[in-house]
C-alpha cells in the first residue's frame, strides 16, 4: 500500500518536482501540497465507502426479518463501518501530529 501511495506522488508530482531547477524549499513545498492533496482523496474516499457499508449494514438489518444471526450479521457490518471512519479520522490527526514534529514546531 505504501508502495502504492509512493508511485500515485511521484506520478502526480510529475514535472512538478523539477529536482534540477528551483530550490530546494520550493520543492519541499510542492511535495508537501501533492501529500496533502492525496490524504484528503483517500479520506473523502474512507469516508464514501465508509458510508456505503453503514448504508448497506442498515438495509441488512431492516431486511433480517428477525432472524438472530443477520442481525448480528448487521451489527458486525455497522461496527466495521464506524472503525473505518475512526481510522479515517485518526489518519487526518496523525498527519497533523507528523508535520507538526518534521516542521519542528
Amino acid at each position: 500500500m505504501a508502495a502504492a501511495a509512493g508511485a500515485v506522488v511521484w506520478a502526480v508530482a510529475g514535472a512538478e518536482l523539477a529536482w534540477a531547477e528551483g530550490s530546494a524549499e520550493a520543492s519541499t513545498a510542492d511535495l508537501r501540497e501533492v501529500i496533502t492533496r492525496l490524504r484528503n482523496v483517500i479520506v473523502a474516499l474512507a469516508s464514501a465507502v465508509g458510508t456505503l457499508f453503514l448504508t448497506i449494514a442498515g438495509l441488512r438489518w431492516m431486511l433480517a426479518g428477525g432472524d438472530p444471526s443477520q442481525v448480528e450479521a448487521a451489527k458486525k457490518a455497522m461496527s466495521g463501518a464506524g472503525i473505518g471512519y475512526g481510522i479515517a479520522i485518526l489518519a487526518t490527526v496523525l498527519m497533523a501530529v507528523l508535520d507538526y514534529i518534521v516542521q519542528g514546531g
